[in-house]
């Protein structure tokens, strides 16, 4: 009974004694989120377009990343650090597309993930040689991200405090998520694109270069990848352990959907406010660490009731 009522009552009367801390954790879950969020939809742009799952998308943000701090720190200013950081994305995606992703085209599923695979460490391996292991700042400053925050009175004495620089996160992910639902909705591009999903064969018969799609969409997914490890590298420094965050869009993917952008930014925030929530209310129960498994808990019930996931389309084979 002593345990029911600290399951599902203690953490009520927690929140409601101390409304300015359920706040500041609602908002540091939300920010994570969002980021998971961005994650998320790296891996849904390439699935859409191709049925692959992009095992590289978590070292393309740390590589991205690098790149950009690398070339500042050697001497490039930053914001033409930031358009050569672009170039090298792009250089990337058609790189992909004509080595890795041409030659496998009609190839089983999971030839495909194992490319990915092979990528990923390939990236590791040639981002240390050229940059270095050793974690390194972000340049917050110098592009001109805030680095301040401003706090919040609740209640009599309770203070809510937002970091700008996590008001920027989620102000550059609507940006971004609004950019690419209009890109990919209003666009011929974005039109090919769903052709593509939809079905390979029948875009081939009308003229759609499955190629020029598939460069298109892993340089999309570059930008994402670009704009994701700006923002979590100023939250923490730069360096390859930061691959590993990306494997908490998992988790988003299986809540919102493989092939959902709506899906990536829901379960994002279903996940990061999840986790917060759980630490802090839950994790003294069962000695802390909650934050680490929660979402794939999450994930598995989830795969147990509604494995196509929130948005998710639902898939009917016919016999």
């Amino acid at each position: 009974m002593d345990l029911l009522y600290a399951i599902l009552v203690d953490p009520f009367i927690q929140m409601w004694n101390g409304p300015d801390f359920f706040i500041q954790v609602m908002w540091e879950g939300f920010v994570s989120g969002v980021l998971y969020a961005l994650i998320a939809l790296g891996f849904v742009l390439i699935f859409k377009a191709s049925g692959v799952f992009n095992f590289a998308q978590g070292i393309m943000v740390v590589f991205a990343a690098l790149s950009l701090v690398g070339m500042h720190e050697a001497g490039v200013p930053a914001w033409l650090a930031l358009l050569l950081a672009i170039g090298v994305m792009a250089v990337l995606a058609i790189t992909v597309e004509r080595f890795v992703m041409r030659p496998l085209v009609n190839q089983p599923e999971i030839i495909l993930l194992m490319a990915t695979i092979g990528l990923t460490y390939f990236l590791i391996g040639f981002g240390e040689f050229v940059f270095g292991g050793e974690p390194k700042t972000m340049i917050t400053k110098e592009l001109g991200l805030p680095t301040g925050s401003t706090a919040f009175e609740v209640g009599e004495r309770g203070l809510v405090i937002l970091q700008h620089i996590d008001i920027a996160a989620m102000i550059m992910a609507i940006i971004m998520v609004t950019g690419l639902a209009i890109f990919f909705s209003k666009t011929r591009i974005g039109r090919a694109l769903r052709a593509v999903a939809d079905d390979h064969q029948a875009a081939l018969s009308v003229g759609i270069s499955l190629h020029q799609i598939w460069a298109i969409v892993w340089f999309a997914s570059g930008i994402v990848a670009l704009t994701t490890g700006i923002m979590w590298g100023a939250k923490s420094d730069v360096s390859f352990a930061l691959q590993f965050v990306a494997f908490k869009a998992l988790p988003v993917l299986i809540l919102g959907g493989f092939t959902s952008i709506p899906g990536a930014i829901v379960g994002g925030l279903i996940i990061g406010i999840g986790e917060k929530l759980g630490e802090l209310y839950w994790g003294p129960l069962v000695g802390g660490g909650i934050e680490s498994w929660l979402a794939y808990m999450i994930a598995l019930i989830f795969l147990l009731s509604r494995p196509q996931g929130l948005f998710g389309e639902k898939i009917i084979d016919r016999v």
